[in-house]
């Protein structure tokens, strides 16, 4: 049996989310029907990670296992072929079976993208916010972030995670134009809707509503309740996985 990893991209404007779900087409639903048809068996692949409805991805990776080689420049040709146009296959690579695309990896980027402008060509990816926003406090806030482990209080209600426990190497709001910005984060792993929910609680911060001690008190206090807002999905980008 040999694993191989496939390297993609992907618009999840059309999509509920990576994963497979009963009720809605993903992008992992895409990407099994695609091999599937094309090794003519029943493929299933396991992603680094799961991407929410609408969120895109720039860099995502996944694996699956077949019996015997393939010629992976071929088979990243005619998924490309296959897949929608939203859909795109880098990479097609033979791996070691010790490598696994959700547990090898060593850590994820998002980027969350805001403008506070009025942009026709911004508005299917950023989020477009008609307020102040003192980045230079954003940004003491989202040192913070580095200096705590537990997320709970960015972690969607009722999720089935075992434990809220992340390392985050990097957090930081990033200027592209005078009307445009970006939150950059990076950490060993990720919870559900946690980008979202910290993004809105440093907006928060950025617009006088929290203290950058009452920022500190909503990491600490580990409650859903205290953290700002769960900011729109379109704006989220999976920049990078990292083995």
């Amino acid at each position: 049996m040999q694993r191989y990893f496939i390297f993609m991209s992907y618009d999840g404007s059309a999509y509920h989310g990576w994963q497979v779900q009963p009720n809605g087409n993903s992008v992992q639903a895409e990407i099994e029907r695609a091999l599937t048809t094309l090794l003519r068996k029943n493929i299933q692949v396991v992603g680094a990670g799961r991407t929410d409805t609408g969120v895109h991805a720039r860099r995502m990776t996944a694996h699956f296992d077949v019996d015997g080689s393939l010629d992976t420049v071929q088979l990243a040709y005619k998924l490309n072929r296959l897949l929608p146009k939203d859909i795109s296959v880098y990479d097609v690579k033979p791996v070691d079976q010790s490598m696994h695309a959700r547990f090898s990896a060593t850590s994820r980027t998002y980027h969350y993208y805001i403008h506070t402008r009025k942009d026709p060509f911004l508005r299917s990816y950023s989020c477009e916010l008609h307020y102040g926003l003192d980045f230079k406090l954003m940004n003491e806030a989202a040192d913070m972030l580095c200096e705590h482990e537990d997320f709970a209080a960015f972690c969607k209600s009722n999720s089935d995670v075992k434990t809220a426990l992340c390392k985050v190497m990097e957090a930081r709001w990033v200027q592209d134009s005078p009307h445009s910005w970006h939150f950059v984060i990076t950490a060993n792993r990720f919870l559900r809707n946690m980008v979202r929910a910290v993004v809105g609680t440093l907006i928060d911060v950025g617009r006088g509503r929290l203290t950058l001690e009452e920022f500190r008190c909503v990491i600490e206090n580990k409650k859903r309740t205290g953290a700002g807002e769960s900011m729109p999905g379109h704006a989220l980008f999976l920049e990078e996985v990292r083995y």
